[in-house]
Order: structure tokens, then C-alpha cells, then sequence
């Protein structure tokens, strides 16, 4: 497979299922190591290349991928049961490639890229619309009723939250990169590159036979007439004209090619910014929630700090109680022992004096602003 594709081992790593790694789209020179979520595959000129799988969004892929390539007539679509590797395989014409006019058409590999894209920014979506179904009526909830299962799930909820973030994060700032580097995306037209490869080589076998045909001629009796040296300037302009021709057709074809594909990626990075600004909606959402319930915890803690305080107080006045029967309990004579209702005057005295310093106290706090009014 490396020397097929000539790919680097570390490419054929990301696409290992045993290994996780982020969402990453590689342009090569003959393929594309495609990393997108479930969807891991090599895509090259003609065929794409994905392991054996069970999951469901990548079976809807293989089918997504066989329906686009059938329906647009670009070419045979077959799958291998035995092989460990899934092919799809688009045998065409490059000349009647080439010369379709149409501003909708676009390559194999863009093709098949077009829908890993899709299928990855779908799967993303379908979670974050999961989560969002789950999210908000459990927040609701939570506002109205504060507890420890509540807090549990929201706790659960907001960790699936960040880690979907993440990975849509990801497959965003890979979609970013790729529209940010002419280079890479340049890179990444391999129908153009094999085109020109197969011209390169054409051109070459032409110039290995006329070298031939130029040999023979030269074994041939040789003619006292050489050819004027205004017909070899000639042919040389021409040459040197055809030469530039093609540079300036091939920058162009390289230039609207690139627009293609960013157009394309710039559809797709539209669609995933609208996911990632609903999880951050979502996020907000749950920040506005805690915000409001430590507002809530804060409220209770106050009450809580307000009744510890009437408790204080109102332990002190009983405490004055302790105090005063503390006094008379002291084992000396005084004439009040002796006076009948001496015992009912100080009960009285004391309870006045106590609920007097109680009511001080609860109107100094509430001069001090300490508790509500």
C-alpha cells in the first residue's frame, strides 16, 4: 500500500481503527489520507481505499459514495468481500474528463472527499442535535430543582459536551488550514497530476521514437540540400510557443481547480462552524445555568449565615438567664431571699431585659443591612 499510494508509514497510522487520533486531511502526491471521525480512507485518482467496517455511518458512506458515482456516470463501482480493504474504482476517460465545461463537475477524488466530508460533518450534527434534545430540559430542570442526581447528569452531559466540541473543533481548523494553504489544496488535484503524468509520458515515447525515426535517417544517404535556417527558427518558435501554451493552460486548470475545492471546503466548514456555534450555544446555555444556581446556593448560604445569626443572639440572651441565676445561686445571705414575690421580680426584670437586648440586636443588623428588611 505505501508503494502503491507512496505514502509514509506514519500516514497508514491514522487510519489504524485500534488508534484514536483527530480529524486530519492529508494531500499527498498520489493519494489523500482522509481522517474524519468514523470515515478513514485513502483516496487516489481513480479509487478509494477504507478498511472493512460494521459502523453504520461508514456503510452509509461506501453506499452515499457508490449512488454519487453511479448517478454521475464517472465510472465502474465494485466492492471486494475478500480483500481486507473496500474499493471503489472509477475507470475514465481523462480527455472526455477535461473537457466537460461544466462549473458543477468536479474530479473523483473530489468527489469522494465531498462525501467523507458530508458524512462526517452529518455525524457531527446528528450528536449535537442528541445532546441539545437531552440538554435543555434537563437544565430547565435543574433550575426548578436542585439535586444530587440533577447535578450528576449535568455533570455526565457537560463532559460529552466538551469532548464533541473538541472533535468538531478539530475537523473546523483542518477545514480552515486546508482553505488557508493554495499549496496543500493544489496538492490534493490528483486527477490533474495524473493527467499530466500520462502526457509527460506520452510526450516522452513520441520523442524516444522520433529520436529512432531521426537514427534511421541518419544511416540514409545524406542530402546535399540542408534545410534553411529560417525553417528551424520557425520550428523552434513554434516549439517554444506550444510550451508556453500548455505552462498557461495547466496554471489555469490548476487555478480553477483550486477554486473548486475551495468552494467545496468552504461548504462544508459553513456547516461545521453552524455545529460548533450551537455547542457553544449549548455551552453558554449550561454557563447561564450555573451561574444562576450559584446565585441560588449563595441565597440559601445567606439565609443559612442570617439564622446562625438570630440563633447566635438569641443564645446569648438565654445565656444572660445563666448568668443571673449563677448569682443568686451563691451559697450567702441576702435580704431578698426573704421577700415572697422576690423570685417572680427577677424572672420579669430578666426576661424584659433579655428580649430588650434581643430586639437591640435584630435592629442593629438590620441598620447594618445584614439581613433583609
Amino acid at each position: 500500500m505505501m508503494r502503491r499510494c507512496d505514502l509514509p508509514a506514519r500516514d497508514l497510522r491514522l487510519l489504524d481503527p485500534l488508534f484514536v487520533y483527530p480529524s486530519t486531511i492529508l494531500g499527498r502526491e498520489k493519494a489523500i489520507v482522509v481522517n474524519l471521525e468514523q470515515i478513514r480512507c485513502i483516496i487516489t485518482a481513480d479509487e478509494v481505499l477504507l478498511l472493512n467496517s460494521l459502523d453504520s455511518y461508514v456503510l452509509h458512506y461506501v453506499m452515499e459514495l457508490q449512488r454519487r458515482l453511479t448517478t454521475t456516470g464517472v465510472g465502474e463501482v465494485w466492492q471486494s468481500d475478500t480483500s481486507d480493504m473496500n474499493r471503489r474504482r472509477g475507470s475514465r476517460s481523462f480527455e472526455n474528463v477535461f473537457n466537460n465545461t461544466s462549473p458543477d463537475y468536479l474530479p473523483f477524488e473530489f468527489r469522494a472527499l465531498e462525501v467523507a466530508l458530508e458524512a462526517a460533518c452529518t455525524f457531527l450534527d446528528s450528536q449535537a442535535a442528541e445532546l441539545e434534545i437531552e440538554a435543555y430540559p434537563l437544565l430547565d430542570e435543574l433550575t426548578s430543582k436542585i439535586s444530587t442526581l440533577n447535578l450528576e447528569r449535568v455533570r455526565r452531559l457537560k463532559s460529552r459536551l466538551v469532548a464533541l466540541t473538541r472533535r468538531v473543533q478539530k475537523v473546523r481548523d483542518e477545514i480552515e488550514q486546508l482553505m488557508d494553504d493554495d499549496g496543500d489544496m493544489a496538492e490534493m488535484y490528483l486527477t490533474e497530476k495524473k493527467r499530466r503524468m500520462e502526457l509527460s509520458f506520452h510526450a516522452e515515447q513520441s520523442l524516444v521514437g522520433y529520436r529512432s525515426v531521426d537514427g534511421a535517417s541518419i544511416s540514409a544517404p545524406v542530402s546535399p540540400v540542408s534545410s534553411p535556417p529560417e525553417s528551424r527558427r520557425l520550428e523552434k518558435t513554434l516549439s517554444i510557443s506550444r510550451s508556453r501554451h500548455e505552462s498557461m493552460r495547466s496554471t489555469e486548470s490548476a487555478t480553477e481547480s483550486i477554486e473548486e475545492l475551495e468552494m467545496l471546503l468552504e461548504a462544508y466548514f459553513v456547516v461545521i462552524d453552524s455545529t460548533l456555534n450551537k455547542l457553544t450555544s449549548l455551552k453558554e446555555y449550561i454557563d447561564d445555568t450555573e451561574d444562576f444556581i450559584n446565585i441560588q446556593l449563595d441565597n440559601v448560604r445567606n439565609q443559612l449565615i442570617q439564622f446562625e445569626l438570630l440563633l447566635t443572639t438569641a443564645t446569648f440572651v438565654v445565656a444572660i438567664f445563666g448568668v443571673v441565676a449563677g448569682v443568686f445561686g451563691m451559697n450567702f445571705e441576702i435580704p431578698l431571699f426573704h421577700v415572697p414575690n422576690a423570685f417572680n421580680w427577677v424572672l420579669v426584670i430578666t426576661g424584659v431585659c433579655g428580649v430588650f437586648i434581643f430586639c437591640a440586636f435584630v435592629l442593629f443588623f438590620k441598620y447594618r443591612r445584614l439581613m433583609p428588611l
